[in-house]
């Protein structure tokens, strides 16, 4: 990030522009300015003031500030990620190649209804079988209930 703030201090010299008149046209401190020229963003408190006032110096220099807040973000970035910059293209280039899916190990692959449907048909046929084999056996209890009786009677008459 120093380069960044080099450049930007180099091209404030080139335009004749000092660091005083900076700070008052801008409506920050010199200290800050000499800061972020510096390299030394630790002085800064919030990283969003930080942006803002290094995009307000990009347009006081007629930089392309969007180019220079990239770049800001960019360096934010790997100073807080702890996953790199390498990593994240090289996943990026098997996503597209369709190689493997990338998951953080926080992501919870969700099941789809259809992950369900061979336990939903299972049980179902498993109702379907119960209910053949009640009505069966309620048959077979209804006519053996008539032949228990009849046989109960035969074996009577035979003692």
């Amino acid at each position: 990030m120093k380069e960044l703030g080099e450049s930007l201090s180099i091209l404030r010299k080139n335009n004749g522009v000092s660091i005083e008149e900076a700070s008052n046209d801008l409506g920050i401190t010199e200290k800050e300015l000499e800061s972020i020229e510096n390299g030394n963003f630790k002085v800064f408190k919030d990283v969003y003031e930080l942006k803002k006032i290094i995009s307000n110096y990009a347009k006081y220099l007629g930089l392309d500030e969007d180019k220079i807040i990239d770049e800001f973000n960019d360096f934010m970035f790997e100073k807080t990620s702890k996953i790199s910059k390498k990593d994240i293209l090289e996943a990026q280039n098997k996503l597209a190649n369709k190689e493997e899916r990338v998951s953080s190990p926080y992501t919870k692959i969700g099941k789809s209804r259809f992950d369900y449907a061979p336990i939903v048909l299972i049980v179902v046929v498993l109702v379907f079988i119960s209910l053949i084999v009640y009505l069966i056996l309620s048959q077979v209890k209804k006519d053996d209930g008539v032949d228990h009786e009849l046989l109960g009677s035969e074996v009577l008459r035979w003692l």
